[in-house]
């Protein structure tokens, strides 16, 4: 089983992902469906500070950060362009974070790219994650993008990327997992699916649902563990069987420029709808 402290060494070789990616798991519901609100800062698809979110605190504007965040939105929206297709983004290394869980926004992330941001390499140019949502047909629309950043990096260094007046950027803390699935798992896709009875399942005795439920979304079925979930302590945590993860990656904001040139909009908070063209 691999540590937290292995995943950031895989994060700054071959780029972490996705997630910079973890990437968000803000709002899964386990049964199917989105949820109106969510422990973790997302009502709908907004995402709010909480005990699992850390969030810059924002900065008074000025000119100079609107004219930085509007270079920021022009570049993305640019970077962006090729990946209307995300077949195109599966092309090119991209890889999708539990595709199998529901999600108000999917994470595709290139290793690579995730990588070179957590070692501090920023690059308007290639966001190490797109983002898109599930559109009626069942397909990826596209709708932004997410940059990451060093773990350690502080708020005057976040505020040069991108200005902390008009982004908020995020950590994912206070983390619970079961014990025998790390971080490192969750990139990988394995949510302890093919191991029954592990904390965090539903229990199956006069539940006909629990099974199924539980082959899909493993320790993240009945709400207790995640980045969603609602033990956000050591104690608890260590109570219920499972190991505490104070900080999960590093830095992350989302770009929305797709369609619009509101930067309240391109920076904020909710998951916009994808662009009609």
């Amino acid at each position: 089983m691999k540590t937290l402290a292995g995943c950031l060494a895989i994060a700054s070789i071959i780029a972490v992902a996705g997630i910079a990616a973890a990437h968000d798991m803000s709002a899964m519901d386990m049964h199917g469906d989105v949820p109106s609100s969510s422990p973790n800062g997302m009502s709908g698809s907004e995402m709010m500070m909480d005990v699992h979110m850390k969030m810059t605190a924002p900065r008074p504007a000025s000119q100079a950060d609107q004219e930085r965040a509007a270079y920021v939105m022009e570049s993305c929206r640019r970077a962006l362009l090729p990946y209307r297709n995300y077949h195109v983004a599966l092309a090119q290394a991209f890889r999708v974070f539990l595709p199998q869980i529901p999600q108000p926004v999917y994470h595709f992330t290139n290793y690579t790219w995730s990588g070179a941001e957590y070692r501090g390499e920023f690059n308007l140019d290639h966001p190490g994650s797109v983002l898109y949502v599930k559109g009626d047909s069942g397909d990826y629309e596209l709708v932004g993008a997410m940059y990451s950043a060093p773990a350690d990096y502080s708020e005057d260094q976040l505020n040069d990327l991108i200005p902390l007046s008009v982004a908020r950027w995020h950590q994912h803390v206070n983390i619970c997992l079961p014990a025998g699935i790390s971080i490192d798992d969750l990139l990988m896709g394995e949510v302890g699916a093919g191991h029954p009875g592990m904390p965090g399942m539903l229990p199956v005795v006069n539940n006909p649902s629990a099974e199924t439920i539980n082959q899909k979304v493993g320790f993240l079925a009945d709400g207790r563990f995640g980045f969603e979930g609602k033990i956000a302590d050591r104690t608890a945590c260590e109570a219920a069987g499972g190991h505490f993860v104070p900080l999960a990656f590093g830095w992350m904001v989302h770009v929305y420029p797709l369609g619009t040139d509101d930067m309240k909009v391109a920076f904020g908070l909710s998951v916009p709808k994808p662009p009609s063209n």
